[in-house]
């Protein structure tokens, strides 16, 4: 099986919120491909609901393209505890850190969740505003740092 990043990354050793360069690529023409881990909750400790999880989906997808150029992709994570961002081009982890609190600050004003109906939206009935709110503000509150990679020693495993 190929390497998968995540895996190799020890979940015990990290703090959350936290954002993180999760990987770094150069395609056969010399363009760069950033990839962050932006953590809202702690590894095996929390988890955010689907309603919430989706909703921010959406609010941050529109909301870090509002503060960063070089957005190409935004998902949540399947353990449901954050996001993956994929950039264009080199970006400090600190100009995301940046970006993420500014957008995740401004979801407090937020009324309404965009793409939100049928034609948008593959599960438009999965949302909770008022969840993905106190997400953001939780996470605020607990203030983000640049996390580190901090990886799983050789040998070691968990099974």
């Amino acid at each position: 099986m190929a390497n998968v990043e995540s895996f190799n990354l020890d979940h015990t050793r990290v703090r959350a919120p936290y954002v993180r360069l999760a990987g770094r690529h150069t395609t056969k023409h010399g363009d760069v491909i950033t990839k962050f881990d932006l953590r809202l909750a702690q590894p095996n400790q929390g988890a955010l609901e689907t309603a919430p999880l989706h909703t921010l989906e959406h609010l941050l997808a529109g909301g870090l393209r509002d503060h960063l150029s070089g957005v190409i992709d935004l998902s949540p994570m399947g353990c449901r505890t954050g996001f993956y961002l994929v950039h264009e081009g080199e970006i400090a982890p600190e100009t995301v850190k940046t970006a993420l609190e500014q957008t995740l600050a401004s979801i407090a004003e937020i009324i309404q969740i965009p793409g939100v109906s049928e034609l948008e939206c593959g599960n438009y009935r999965d949302h909770d505003l008022a969840a993905a709110q106190h997400w953001a503000k939780l996470a605020l509150e607990h203030r983000f740092i640049v996390q580190e990679t901090v990886l799983i020693p050789q040998g070691s495993s968990s099974q």
